[in-house]
C-alpha cells in the first residue's frame, strides 16, 4: 500500500496514557492480556476481505507481535448498525465480561453529533473506566470520506473530560482525500466502511498512537488514574452508566430482572452463536392487538427490535404508562436490500424517575406478513435518580 497520510495528525488527544503504559509493563512482563473492541460495523469488521484484515485484527497483530513474551486474547464487541446506546447497555456482557486489559472505543460514525449521544458514550466510557482492573481506553473517531462528518465533536469533549487518550481519522485520512492524494474509493467503496486497505491506514493511525507511547515519545498522567481514585464527576446527566438490556428469561444475563407480562407474544429461546446474531431472546407476535407490558425502572427507556428487509412486516405502537396519545410506532417494514436491521427507538428520554410500565402493542398485520413482529429487548437507563 503506497497512501501516504501524515499520522501525527491522527492523535486527537494524547491525554492520560498511565493505563496504556501498565498494560504495556504487564507485556514486557508476559502475562496474559486481553485486548477489547466496542463499536459498530467498522469495528465489527465490515467489508473487510476477512476478520484478520479488519482494523481491530491489525491492532490485536500490533501487541502480539510488538510483544511476543506475553499472551494476548482478542475479543471483538463491535456490532454493525448500532451506537453507543445500545453500547452502554450490552459492554458489561459482552466486553467487560472477558476482563479486557486495553479498549478501544468506536461510535462516532454510528452516534449523532448530538447531546443524547454525547451522555450515551458518556455513561459507556464510564462503565469500562470504572471496571475494578483498571483498563486502558483509547477513543478512536472515524469519518465519513464524502463530507467529514462524525460526532467527534460529543465524544471529543468526553474523551477531555476525562483525559483519554484518542485518535481521528478526520484530521489523518479524510485530508488526503480531499486534496485527491487518496482516492475515496481506493479505501471505501460506500465512503464510510473501509476496504482491506481502508482498515490497514485506520489501524496504522492506531498503531502508531501506541508506538509513541511504547516508545517514551508521548507521556501524560492524571491523578483521576491514580489506583484506587475516583472518576471526575460525570460531564453529562449521566443516565446511561446503569442501563440495563431486558431480554427473555433464556438470556444468560437475565437473573434479578424482572419479566414482562405475555399477552400473545412468545418468548424466543433460541440459543445466541455470538453477540452479532442479534435476533435471539426476544419475543414474537403476529396477530393485531397481541401485546406485552414491561415494568420498569429509570428515567430513559428504550426499545429493540427487527426491522425486516422481507415485506410486509407488521407494526406496533410502544406506549408508556398509558399514554396513548404519545404512544410511539413501531414499523418493521425495512425498505433496504442490506439485510435485517437492529432499531433501538427511545421512548422516554429523562422523564419522571422511578417506576414505568411499558407496553407494546401490534396495531398492523397483513395476511401475506413474511415475518412476525420481533421485539428484542427493552432498555432502561436513569435507575440510580443521578442529578
Amino acid at each position: 500500500m503506497n497512501m501516504q497520510i501524515d499520522l501525527e495528525k491522527g492523535i486527537a488527544n494524547v491525554g492520560d496514557v498511565s493505563r496504556m503504559k501498565e498494560v504495556m509493563a504487564r507485556a514486557r512482563r508476559g502475562e496474559q492480556l486481553v485486548i477489547g473492541f466496542i463499536g459498530g460495523s467498522i469495528t465489527q469488521g465490515s467489508l473487510s476481505s476477512t476478520p484478520q484484515t479488519c482494523y481491530a485484527y491489525r491492532v490485536y497483530t500490533w501487541w502480539k507481535e510488538t510483544f511476543p513474551q506475553a499472551e494476548f486474547v482478542y475479543c471483538n464487541a463491535g456490532i454493525g448498525g448500532t451506537t453507543s446506546e445500545f453500547g452502554a447497555a450490552r459492554v458489561g456482557t459482552d466486553l467487560l465480561a472477558e476482563r479486557p486489559d486495553f479498549v478501544i472505543v468506536e461510535f462516532s460514525v454510528n452516534d449523532e453529533s448530538t447531546e443524547h449521544f454525547k451522555e450515551t458514550y458518556e455513561g459507556l466510557v464510564r462503565k469500562i473506566l470504572g471496571a475494578a482492573w483498571n483498563p486502558a481506553v483509547l477513543l478512536v473517531h472515524n469519518v465519513f470520506y464524502h463530507n467529514g462528518a462524525n460526532a467527534q465533536v460529543m465524544h471529543a469533549a468526553i474523551g477531555r473530560h476525562y483525559d483519554l487518550p484518542s485518535v481521528s481519522m478526520q484530521s489523518s485520512i479524510y485530508p488526503e482525500v480531499v486534496a485527491g492524494r487518496i482516492e475515496n474509493r481506493a479505501i471505501t467503496p460506500d465512503d464510510l466502511h473501509p476496504n482491506d486497505e481502508g482498515h490497514a491506514l485506520v489501524a496504522s493511525v492506531i498503531t502508531y498512537f501506541l508506538e509513541q507511547v511504547r516508545s517514551g515519545k508521548l507521556t501524560g498522567s492524571n491523578a483521576s488514574f491514580a489506583p484506587g481514585a475516583k472518576l471526575p464527576v460525570p460531564l453529562t446527566k449521566n443516565a446511561y452508566e446503569d442501563s440495563v438490556r431486558i431480554r427473555n428469561a433464556a438470556a444468560p444475563d437475565m437473573a434479578g430482572l424482572q419479566q414482562p407480562t405475555l399477552d400473545g407474544f412468545t418468548p424466543d429461546e433460541t440459543a445466541q452463536n455470538g453477540i452479532t446474531d442479534c435476533f435471539r431472546y426476544g419475543w414474537t407476535a403476529e396477530k393485531t392487538g397481541d401485546a406485552i407490558t414491561f415494568l420498569v425502572e429509570g428515567s430513559c427507556i428504550a426499545v429493540q427490535y427487527r426491522k425486516s428487509v422481507k415485506l410486509p412486516a407488521p407494526a406496533a405502537l410502544a406506549v408508556v404508562d398509558g399514554d396513548e396519545e404519545h404512544a410511539v410506532r413501531l414499523d418493521a417494514n425495512f425498505d433496504e436490500s442490506w439485510g435485517d436491521k437492529l432499531e433501538l427507538t427511545t421512548l422516554l428520554e429523562h422523564g419522571k424517575e422511578g417506576r414505568h410500565t411499558v407496553t407494546i402493542r401490534l396495531a398492523e398485520t397483513h395476511e401475506d406478513d413474511a415475518v412476525p413482529f420481533y421485539l428484542v429487548s427493552v432498555i432502561a437507563a436513569g435507575r440510580r435518580g443521578r442529578d
